[in-house]
């Protein structure tokens, strides 16, 4: 099936990423738009798993001052090279998650920042709500809930403010295939008046 321009186009102007690997998305999907855009998000994360141990020693600080003066955040949101960070995209997605910071007030970054003991006293809310479960189906109950419970928590994890249809983690791993480097946010601030 031949990919028109204004196919490859549409789908750039969605997801960001290069022509070249639109094309092929297109290609593998025989045109479907929507398994295009799958099959794009599938390499994201296959790109940035094999990105994820790269040395990061550059950066852009994203900043957000709500118009109230009352809230600002600030993200540290690293890449591997300057070329990258000095990007006008790269910093606008610094801002971007600057701004969700500022809304949604997260505590961690990921999931692995979480404290055992904060998970041990989730858990000791949620032990009575399993009461009278199968057995075999605690374990999945007591997941979901903690799950549920922490994704307002933790930052990668969280719909973006602007499009819910993605994550911050999703953003992140975007910028990996977008920018061809390891990206991760390194640090965020959060400042308020209340």
């Amino acid at each position: 099936m031949a990919i028109s321009s204004e196919q490859i186009k549409e789908l750039r102007d969605k997801t960001g990423i290069s022509v070249m690997q639109c094309k092929r998305a297109l290609e593998e999907a025989e045109g479907d738009m929507e398994k295009a855009v799958i099959i794009l998000k599938k390499k994201r994360s296959e790109a940035a798993d094999k990105k994820a141990d790269r040395e990061l020693g550059a950066g852009a600080v994203g900043m957000y001052l709500h118009n109230t003066n009352e809230v600002a955040a600030m993200v540290l949101l690293s890449s591997e090279t300057d070329f990258v960070s000095k990007n006008e995209e790269f910093i606008a997605l610094a801002n971007d998650i600057a701004m969700h910071v500022a809304a949604t007030d997260p505590k961690y970054i990921t999931r692995d920042e979480l404290p055992e003991s904060a998970i041990e006293k989730a858990k000791e809310v949620f032990v009575e709500e399993l009461e009278g479960k199968p057995e075999d189906m605690k374990e999945k109950i007591m997941e979901g809930k903690l799950s549920s419970y922490f994704k307002d928590q933790i930052l990668s994890e969280q719909d973006f403010v602007k499009n819910p249809e993605q994550t911050i983690g999703e953003m992140v791993t975007g910028a990996v295939q977008k920018f061809g480097e390891n990206v991760s946010i390194a640090q965020i601030s959060r400042v308020s008046v209340k």
